[in-house]
């Protein structure tokens, strides 16, 4: 965001709480603020601490990021009151998208594809025990309010269902301080296809094409690309045309994703939106052309979208790599001092990071620390890029997701584009194998 700025003539200030004090944003702003001690409830996710950030240092806009407060509905009326200009969408866009069961309930009204299921959130077990016997199991329970893998639980039968109705409650209210949960059916071994959406306040809407998110870890994306090779031309208009659809049924401006589940037999079914942008925004970026920042920018200060009335076409293949400091056979946090830091260069290769040699990853956040993009011709030659950029990407004092990330790259199935969200299940066991 502060790159972004800095190329539009836009003075930045950076917030941070005292784990933060030596972040990069921190020192690529004009100002910073702290806003607290290092628990997020005392510092990121503290609304009265940003807003005062806000107003001491005259900022006309404050740029939510990915995470934290960037999908809090309430966190924008309250800019909106404070005359402070929110950069994403409105707040009526993302407590409905927010809540999850509402969105489906929405979507389905809109007529975009969605898994049989509940039309809302589940009122007793009796209810999902019904629901369950008529969609069929597996069946899976989702927390309304959730994300990130938290509040779900997977039913192979009707004891499972009665076993984690509870506990799925449970864990819903204790992440997102709310129970309500609904039920859809399980797609085993689904492909995840994400399309990127932007709308304007003049009511345009376009998507800027899709990206392929199936190889993850409990729920976790861990590598993204675009375009999918999983996409024939024709299911891409197809799905861009319900993604924008979907946008539309919400009146939806700035940046933000439709997120689909892609079954063998090319259906696919919405699953949630993410009403912000993404960490993975970069691979669009790529074969696009395009900041979508800047345009984030753009259209909060009121202008209309800059693509124009052609479809926004992708040129070449682009990989992202979430470089996490974790044991890449432990799937355990690393947090440390980075002792060497080197990060990649060459045609094709584009490094987003904060850290750099000295720098101490806290143990407080999430463990990204860089991500690698490669770009290349085509798939074949991204990947190429892909696997010497890794070689050449050298991180000391905390052990990384890199050594996982080139075993990806070598598995045949990988190559030849044959993958879902059951693809890591390969790399489960402590030995990686």
């Amino acid at each position: 965001m502060i790159s972004a700025c800095k190329e539009l003539g836009i003075r930045t200030v950076a917030v941070y709480s005292e784990a933060d004090r030596d972040a990069l944003h921190v020192r690529y702003a004009d100002e910073d603020v702290c806003i607290g001690p290092y628990p997020p409830s005392a510092s990121y996710l503290n609304v009265a601490s940003i807003v005062s950030a806000a107003e001491i240092t005259e900022a006309d806009a404050i740029h939510p990021g990915y995470g934290f407060l960037s999908e809090n509905s309430r966190f924008a009326e309250i800019l909106a009151d404070c005359r402070i200009a929110f950069i994403g969408p409105s707040p009526e866009a993302i407590r409905t998208m927010g809540d999850k069961a509402l969105a489906r309930k929405t979507m389905m009204k809109a007529g975009v594809p969605t898994l049989p299921g509940s039309s809302g959130a589940l009122e007793t077990l009796d209810e999902a025990v019904e629901l369950a016997r008529k969609v069929g199991y597996p069946v899976i329970l989702k927390a309304s309010a959730g994300g990130g893998g938290r509040g779900m639980r997977v039913a192979q039968n009707e004891r499972d269902l009665a076993a984690f109705y509870e506990i799925a409650r449970g864990e819903a209210e204790k992440a997102f301080g709310n129970a309500e949960i609904y039920l859809e059916k399980y797609l085993t071994a689904p492909r995840h296809i994400e399309f990127q959406i932007f709308g304007d306040r003049f009511g345009k809407v376009v998507h800027l094409g899709e990206r392929e998110c199936s190889i993850q870890r409990r729920h976790q994306k861990l590598l993204e690309e675009s375009p999918s090779v999983a996409l024939t031309d024709e299911l891409r208009e197809t799905m861009g045309e319900a993604a924008i659809r979907a946008a539309k049924a919400v009146a939806y401006t700035g940046a933000g994703t439709i997120e689909f589940l892609l079954d063998a037999d090319g259906h696919f079914s919405f699953m949630e939106m993410n009403t912000r942008i993404q960490v993975e925004h970069p691979v669009t970026e790529e074969v696009t052309g395009l900041d979508l920042v800047k345009e984030q920018i753009a259209v909060a200060a009121g202008e209309p979208l800059s693509f124009g009335d052609k479809p926004i076409k992708a040129r070449g293949h682009a990989i992202e790599f979430r470089i996490n400091a974790e044991d890449p056979e432990r799937f355990t946090p690393s947090p440390g001092r980075i002792t060497v830091f080197h990060p990649p260069g060459g045609t094709g290769v584009r490094v987003d990071t904060a850290a750099y040699q000295g720098y101490v990853i806290p143990p407080h956040y999430d463990s990204m620390i860089a991500k690698l993009i490669v770009k290349g011709r085509d798939r074949a030659e991204a990947i190429a890029r892909g696997r010497r950029a890794l070689e050449f990407f050298v991180i000391e004092g905390v052990k990384t997701t890199i050594p996982l990330h080139r075993k990806i790259l070598e598995e045949k199935d990988f190559q030849e584009g044959r993958i879902s969200t059951r693809f890591m299940e390969r790399f489960a066991s402590p030995s990686g194998k």
